[in-house]
């Protein structure tokens, strides 16, 4: 071989060995030199880093933080109520040696630990507290995440954050009915303080007012003055509040007089005399036989009369005459208890 071909042989040697010798580490990573499968304890920072050829062998990690998504983990609080919650985990590497030796995938390890302990501080708070204190829960969470993963696998929790509760219709109801109810007595509440307010200004007002009885008729003619600027047809009369205590003056002395007043012999309380006798009711006239009516109304067509009686029946006028025959004599005579039939 020639002198030329020695010399081309040895520059692609060294180029092949500046290709397997140079790493280029970017500014947010860390390169980990593991030679021949041994781990070296220093390590390459960002920038051109020359390794052994063959012997060496580097692994990057970057060091910025990692967003990871928890999913929704459905859980039971501790009253008993059951919430479907994710969160958001924060984090990054602080150890790079620790992140490739002490763990395979840090990645999904940190997730599992998140799923894990978001479970577990769920069922430790009640829901109130889930709802209104976020911040003390996403405290716990992070607390209990980065125990297991800083020490041992060179993983820091940076932050963790709930990021949605879902809660179940019928409790979502319940709480808007609860919160409904809270809002009106709160209105209630103002209202009153408002009318009580009004009512103590109102009575200071009319014990200041009460001293000066002139100020009572300037305060009358100034509420008449703002109804009269209206462009309406009020008729406003004042009424002195002063004829209604002469009034009620009056009305009290007309009490206090006869009370004073000793009683006379007329206003007494005179006997009653007794009520004379009821007089004694007549005697009730027996009542006549029902079996006579026949006789009396002898025209009245509803009535049906037994077959044995006489089919003529003298009138008034014969029996003045005297035309009455022995058979109808003797059928007057007849005091048979018989009672006739009546239709309609």
């Amino acid at each position: 071989m020639t002198t030329v071909t020695w010399i081309i042989v040895a520059a692609v040697l060294v180029v092949l060995l500046a290709f397997l010798s140079i790493r280029l580490v970017q500014q947010y990573e860390r390169g980990v030199v593991f030679r021949f499968g041994r781990a070296l304890d220093e390590v390459r920072q960002p920038g051109l880093r020359f390794l052994v050829p063959v012997a060496d062998r580097m692994v990057k990690v970057s060091t910025r933080v990692v967003v990871l998504a928890v999913p929704a983990q459905g859980a039971i609080t501790r009253d008993n109520v059951t919430v479907q919650v994710d969160a958001a985990v924060y984090f990054r590497v602080v150890d790079p040696v620790k992140a490739i030796v002490n763990i395979e995938d840090y990645r999904n390890a940190v997730s599992r630990v998140a799923q894990t302990s978001l479970r577990t501080v769920i069922g430790r708070a009640d829901l109130d507290t889930l709802l209104s204190d976020r911040q003390r829960i996403s405290a716990e969470l992070k607390s209990l995440i980065d125990a297991p993963t800083e020490q041992p696998w060179g993983v820091r929790i940076e932050l963790v954050e709930l990021r949605d509760i879902a809660l179940p219709e019928q409790m979502t109801r319940s709480m808007s009915r609860q919160a409904e109810a809270e809002r009106e007595r709160r209105a209630r509440v103002i209202a009153a303080d408002g009318e009580r307010q009004a009512s103590e200004q109102l009575s200071a007002a009319a014990a200041r007012m009460s001293g000066t009885p002139g100020a009572l008729q300037l305060r009358l003619l100034q509420t008449v003055a703002d109804v009269a600027v209206e462009k309406n047809s009020t008729l406003v009369m004042p009424f002195p509040v002063e004829i209604l205590r002469f009034f009620e003056e009056r009305r009290h002395e007309m009490q206090e007089v006869p009370a004073a007043m000793p009683p006379r012999e007329h206003d007494q309380a005179q006997p009653v005399p007794p009520m004379p006798p009821m007089p004694p009711m007549p005697p009730v006239p027996p009542m006549r036989d029902p079996a006579d009516l026949w006789r009396r109304y002898p025209d009245y067509p509803d009535v049906s009369f037994p077959a044995d009686r006489p089919s003529h029946v003298p009138t008034p006028a014969e029996r003045d005459a005297g035309l009455v025959t022995t058979a109808e004599r003797t059928d007057e005579a007849d005091t048979r208890t018989e009672v006739p039939q009546w239709t309609r």
